[in-house]
């Protein structure tokens, strides 16, 4: 299977940027870890994708972005972590959940991911240190890419366009994923505007583009139809865990005191699971301990 990927774009006046991903391997690995249905598949891997497209905005290597959908229904949590480059993790509350077609025939995202709230959390360098920033809006759809256009609009005044869409095959694989990012830059004049509103509303289904070994060029030509526009990087990205033994180990040794002190005197190995990629790490009473 072909490697995700990222391309970003901008028109040549500077008043609209453009991010594409195509993120099929990577949900791909998702499904495999997480074990998800077929709904679940498709609502875990618009937020991955979601956040990949917003993780790649961040300016600083160091810099990262959790998208945490809390809505009530029964998906659960689900959150996503992206860093700079999109390279992106992430795991579903209840990755099993399964729900009919809903009311148009397709997969009931929305229905799986409920009402609630939409949490966008950035930890930022200045240079010096890292200061985390929250902000919040409210689930509008729990299909996930309206909720993250309301985000923009809402919490960070910027108007944007998210398209996200995952496509499952008879076997419950997800064998295409995807979608952009299209947003507003200061300056940006009415012409321009009105011609992306336009092309925008002209667009094909993402999960229908996203098919096409030829997405990239397609999604770019049709936003961008009628104006000129640079690509200006196109890079591979991944599902990448950054968990380790010694974060692990670190997790414990902060535990309050009464818990290390049971574990200890339980005598039993301490069995650790990362939620983001599965990997279980294993530590003895006496390392503990120590």
């Amino acid at each position: 299977m072909k490697k995700s990927f990222i391309r970003r774009g901008i028109t040549s006046d500077g008043g609209a940027r453009l991010v594409f991903a195509d993120t099929t391997s990577i949900v791909c690995r998702a499904q495999e870890i997480h074990g998800t249905s077929k709904t679940m598949t498709a609502a875990l891997g618009r937020a991955l994708t979601g956040a990949s497209l917003m993780g790649s905005l961040q300016k600083d290597k160091t810099d990262s972005l959790t998208l945490m959908f809390k809505g009530d229904g029964p998906a659960g949590l689900i959150l996503c972590v992206s860093d700079y480059m999109g390279n992106v993790r992430g795991y579903a509350q209840n990755p099993s959940v399964e729900l009919p077609p809903n009311s148009v025939g397709k997969l009931d995202v929305g229905g799986a991911v409920g009402k609630g709230t939409l949490c966008v959390m950035r930890d930022i360098s200045d240079g010096k240190s890292h200061e985390p920033y929250t902000a919040m809006s409210p689930i509008v759809s729990g299909e996930i890419a309206e909720d993250i256009t309301n985000f923009y609009a809402q919490s960070e005044q910027i108007p944007t366009v998210c398209a996200l869409g995952v496509r499952c095959g008879i076997d419950k694989k997800c064998f295409s994923a995807g979608g952009f990012l299209l947003q507003l830059l200061p300056g940006a004049d009415d012409g321009l505007i009105s011609k992306l509103e336009g092309n925008v509303a002209l667009l094909d289904s993402i999960s229908s583009i996203i098919t096409e070994s030829d997405a990239a060029d397609r999604v770019f030509s049709m936003v961008f139809a009628g104006m000129d526009f640079e690509v200006f990087d196109e890079y591979e990205i991944d599902y990448e865990c950054s968990c380790s033994r010694d974060r692990y180990l670190s997790g414990l040794i902060g535990l309050p005191e009464n818990d290390r002190r049971e574990l200890i005197e339980s005598g039993e190995p301490i069995e650790t699971c990362c939620r983001f990629c599965g990997k279980k790490y294993v530590f003895s009473p006496d390392e503990l301990k120590r």
